[in-house]
């Protein structure tokens, strides 16, 4: 089957309300009603339009006298009264009426900013609500200068498409093109976004294209057709992209990932779960996505557990070839490495030194190997043909802080040690580094789940998350995402980066990524210039770098290595010795252990060492 239109074309294919210079032209997908128009309303009084029925079940109309600020629904053939589904903002919530919004009076300071080709930049995950105390676009303009000092060079969000109440994660999102109200009006995004610029940042958005939430979600109402009449996804009815009148409905999408790309300028996107998209179609939805992104010099980057090399690279014209994708097989091991915590989804991973070897060494454990939690089924393909910026990995994110009854991060269940080696081994690693907000001070706050439903809706929510963490045995007790408390208390401190144990590791993670920019830049990162090597409990990531000999040495658990004991391929180069440039336990990390010794110390884990070769004579030389 196919889906008709390259997607060159499919921007064209607006829905919405947009404002010009003569007026509001209004357009809007409603195949089976017999009639449609709109009632606009301003300064307490309201006027109906007729709009015109066009091909394939779009309706069209322009009001001449129309202007940005105008409130508006569109009236059906029963006389029902619904807010716009393309709306490009909601002000009253996204069961109220829609607002005209003009994207072009907003004046870009920013011009000279070029998207800048994806070469494995290390990201730095927010969400907009907990970010700060205020929890708004303007406020998180505080928060840039304090992101780039650390070494990020993208800002990953997290989606930002309006949802019922006041506090989400942003994946109950149902009005695609508005910004949430909670957060600011459109303009304050894109001041936000224009900072991150003049701050040297690029930004990319986490957008959610498999499923909707489940209140003010009106797609139905406008075409039953928005939705699969088969297919589900584990939130509900899938959105159809393959079967009848499926090509409004790819349009409607492809449409929103250039939105934000065309009137925020947004540096890329972020697909959350395509393994949950369902399109049997050629060329496949997330292509035509890829296609619109790329023409405009953005990036991609998707989250898919099921390990699929062929989404990243293609031999032939019609691979989606996305950017990168999250490799989450690399906080599991990590993970269960140094938590033994195996429930769940972990229950595939072992956590030894040899599994999370094997990890790095490829890119994701799973390759085609049986997976305990599919049923044993394969999972996952070979992938070491790919390059390293094309997998991103963490230790925490939104998902593995936040999918855990009590939102506990990482830094709060394990030791200081084990944070810190764990910590250098995602910063100086081959692959791409996330930071998930307040990781790299290790916050005290956590970050929980919070929605703001109420009524019965409320009540299910909170009842379906107490049930679905009786496999920790911790659903008694827990925060309930429906109370207000729980959503304060996820929002980060910032002061605490200025308490001494807080900025000592906030020093570590500043050097760390300080030393990636310099070293390990793309050309250094290609497979033919780092080696991974298991010795005992530790491993060991030797990088042949023009500018000289990189070896880092990790150990997640108990165990020591002396240096002297190194294998052949270990040594540095003749005439040099291994000099120590960051130690996981310095005294400035908050460690205990100054390893001064420049050519003989031993390493007790859980630590990390970050060394370089320099010539024998000028690391003995005086100082």
């Amino acid at each position: 089957m196919s889906s008709g239109a390259s997607s060159a074309n499919l921007v064209s294919n607006w829905v919405g309300a947009r404002v010009t210079p003569s007026g509001v032209n209004y357009r809007v997908w409603a195949p089976d009603q017999a009639k449609m128009s709109v009632v606009r309303q301003r300064d307490g009084a309201s006027a109906t339009f007729p709009l015109s029925p066009e091909n394939h079940g779009y309706w069209f109309g322009c009001e001449s006298g129309g202007r940005a600020g105008d409130l508006y629904h569109f009236r059906f053939a029963d006389n029902r009264l619904l807010p716009d589904v393309a709306s490009r903002f909601q002000p009253q919530g996204v069961h109220g009426p829609s607002e005209c919004i003009d994207s072009s009076t907003y004046r870009w300071r920013s011009n000279s900013w070029v998207r800048p080709a994806w070469s494995g930049q290390t990201i730095y995950e927010v969400h907009l609500g907990t970010l700060t105390t205020a929890g708004t676009f303007r406020a998180a303009i505080e928060t840039l200068d304090r992101v780039r000092e650390l070494g990020a060079e993208v800002i990953e969000v997290m989606p930002l498409a309006d949802f019922a109440g006041e506090r989400n994660w942003g994946y109950d999102g149902v009005a695609l093109y508005a910004p949430a109200r909670c957060y600011g009006r459109p303009d304050d995004l894109r001041e936000w976004v224009d900072a991150a610029h003049e701050h040297g940042l690029a930004v990319i958005l986490d957008v959610v294209y498999n499923h909707l939430g489940p209140s003010g979600n009106y797609l139905a109402e406008y075409s039953a057709d928005y939705f699969h009449t088969t297919e589900k996804t584990p939130w509900g009815r899938a959105l159809n992209f393959d079967g009848k009148d499926s090509r409004p409905v790819r349009d409607f999408i492809i449409g929103n990932a250039a939105y934000w790309l065309d009137e925020f300028r947004f540096d890329g996107l972020r697909l959350d779960a395509i393994h949950a998209i369902s399109d049997h179609s050629a060329p496949h939805l997330l292509k035509e996505i890829a296609d619109a992104v790329h023409a405009r010099g953005g990036l991609l980057i998707a989250e898919d557990e099921r390990n699929q090399a062929e989404i990243l690279s293609s031999a032939n014209s019609d691979g989606v070839r996305l950017d990168a994708v999250w490799s989450d097989d690399f906080h599991h091991q990590v993970r269960v490495s140094i938590t033994n915590t195996q429930v769940s989804y972990y229950a595939g991973y072992s956590g030894t030194t040899d599994d999370l070897s094997s990890t790095l060494t490829h890119g994701w454990t799973y390759r085609g190997q049986p997976y305990a939690p599919w049923a044993g089924q394969p999972r996952g393909s070979a992938c070491e043909h790919l390059p390293t910026s094309a997998f991103v990995v963490c230790i925490e994110n939104h998902d593995q802080v936040g999918n855990r009854p009590d939102g506990e991060r990482l830094e709060q269940l394990t030791t200081p040690r084990q944070f810190r080696a764990a910590s250098m081994l995602l910063c100086l690693g081959p692959y791409v580094p996330l930071i998930f907000m307040g990781q790299e001070w290790a916050a005290s706050t956590p970050f929980l789940f919070f929605t703001d439903h109420g009524g019965e809706l409320g009540r299910l929510i909170s009842a379906g998350r107490r049930r679905e963490f009786e496999q920790f045995g911790a659903e008694k007790g827990m925060p309930d995402p429906e109370a207000p408390g729980t959503f304060w208390d996820s929002k980060l401190q910032w002061r605490e980066r200025d308490e001494p144990a807080h900025a000592a590791i906030l020093r570590l993670y500043q050097d760390c990524l300080g030393q990636r920019r310099v070293c390990l830049n793309r050309a250094a990162l290609q497979r033919d210039f780092w080696r991974i090597h298991k010795i005992g409990e530790f491993l060991a990531i030797r990088y042949h770098l023009e500018g000289g000999e990189r070896l880092l040495l990790v150990g997640l658990r108990l165990g020591s290595l002396a240096l002297s004991a190194l294998p052949a391929e270990l040594r540095p180069p003749t005439g040099f010795v291994w000099k120590i440039v960051i130690h996981s336990e310095d005294p400035r990390y908050d460690g205990v252990e100054e390893l001064a010794v420049i050519d003989g110390f031993s390493l007790n884990g859980p630590s990390a060492v970050w060394l370089a070769a320099v010539k024998e004579e000028e690391a003995h030389a005086a100082p």
